[in-house]
């Protein structure tokens, strides 16, 4: 399925070749999970569980600062997950987050009266979005700070390690709309949206899918305003795995805006970004020069395609001419597409067969090692 996705995007396919053949060792380290310690390793497994993509970029940190960035975010993650239960009632839920600090020397404390969850509409964004996504934005700088592996200036900006939090956090919320719905979630701001409609579930209704696509796009434009402060904070970090660290969650979100801008498909099933192109910017976005460019593109990919009669496209078109004056470079990551159709066709021809070979060989030896332990 991945090959017949990537036909129309030839540099897709080479990178993703690339990184089946060891190139995902250069951007993520293979860990040593034997040196570590029992219950680190518990904890490296409870990481796995609970984001992948995560996980992926925290176990590429130097040194112990991948242990300490891995028990933070389990921390903030279990912590996010007691203040989304909207089953809990605010008399309960108050005492267990200002005590939850102390639920962490309690090995045999848990959690386990949580219920289905309730439709409940979130009443202030920002502030929900500062405390899940910007604190963690905060108290990464400081961890990264304080470990000598970047400067004092990335923990003390705290306007923008909280702007790298709600960027994040702010695409997930547009990007999740219909899988919220469904399962009783409501995070889109409703100061945006009741100026489209009466309620934000009438967003999927195929009558409403006009309105649905201009509140869509007045709340990506609000969004990047946020990466003017993401270009100002990479552009200050030194240490390569924390770079690595901060910048590939960064790209991916600007590729889902941009897969999302003025796209009906956020109401009618999922948007997401191709595994090429994932890897791609996985294995791109390791320096700033690089991750400029990528900023570049995907910008100039959203400006192409604002609609005229669209409410925010006056304000749409400013904040993308804002981001083109931090030095973005005025060309794209180097392309492949340049090269001649019969020569293209010959390497994805090889390339495809390369894969199956390789497939094939882990395969037959997974089967191999199964058959040696029986």
């Amino acid at each position: 399925m991945e090959f017949v996705k990537c036909l129309g995007h030839p540099e897709e396919f080479y990178n993703l070749l690339r990184f089946q053949m060891g190139g995902r060792r250069k951007v993520i380290p293979k860990m040593d999970q034997d040196s570590l310690s029992s219950s680190l390793r518990t904890c490296y497994k409870y990481l796995n569980q609970t984001s992948r993509s995560f996980a992926a970029v925290i176990q590429a940190l130097d040194g112990e600062m991948r242990h300490a960035v891995c028990i933070f975010y389990l921390v903030l993650r279990a912590l996010d997950t007691l203040e989304d239960d909207m089953t809990i009632s605010v008399e309960k839920k108050v005492p267990l987050l200002h005590n939850f600090h102390s639920y962490l020397y309690e090995p045999d404390w848990r959690f386990t009266e949580s219920k289905e969850k309730d439709r409940q509409v979130l009443e202030d964004f920002p502030t929900y979005c500062h405390y899940v996504a910007g604190l963690v934005g905060i108290g990464l700088s400081r961890l990264f700070s304080a470990s000598e592996l970047e400067d004092p200036l990335v923990g003390e900006d705290l306007e923008r390690a909280n702007s790298m939090g709600l960027f994040l956090q702010k695409t997930n919320i547009i990007r999740d709309y219909l899988e919220d719905q469904r399962e009783g979630r409501e995070f889109w701001p409703q100061e945006v949206w009741s100026k489209y409609v009466k309620k934000l579930s009438d967003f999927a209704k195929p009558e409403n899918i006009d309105s649905a696509v201009q509140c869509l796009n007045e709340l990506i434009t609000n969004t990047l305003h946020h990466i003017p402060d993401v270009i100002t904070y990479l552009s200050r970090l030194r240490n390569q795995s924390v770079f690595n660290f901060c910048a590939i969650p960064q790209v991916m979100a600007i590729a889902t805006l941009a897969a999302c801008y003025n796209n009906q498909q956020v109401f009618k099933g999922v948007v997401k970004i191709r595994k090429g192109q994932a890897v791609t910017l996985m294995m791109d976005a390791t320096n700033m020069p690089a991750v400029k460019a990528i900023i570049y593109q995907y910008m100039e990919e959203i400006y192409h395609r604002i609609p005229n009669s669209d409410p925010s496209s006056g304000k749409t078109r400013q904040i993308i001419s804002t981001i083109r004056t931090q030095n973005l470079p005025n060309c794209q990551l180097i392309s492949r597409s340049h090269y001649s159709p019969i020569y293209l066709s010959f390497v994805m021809l090889l390339a495809a067969l390369s894969w199956q070979y390789l497939s094939t060989l882990s395969q037959v030896t997974e089967d191999y090692v199964q058959t040696g332990e029986h």
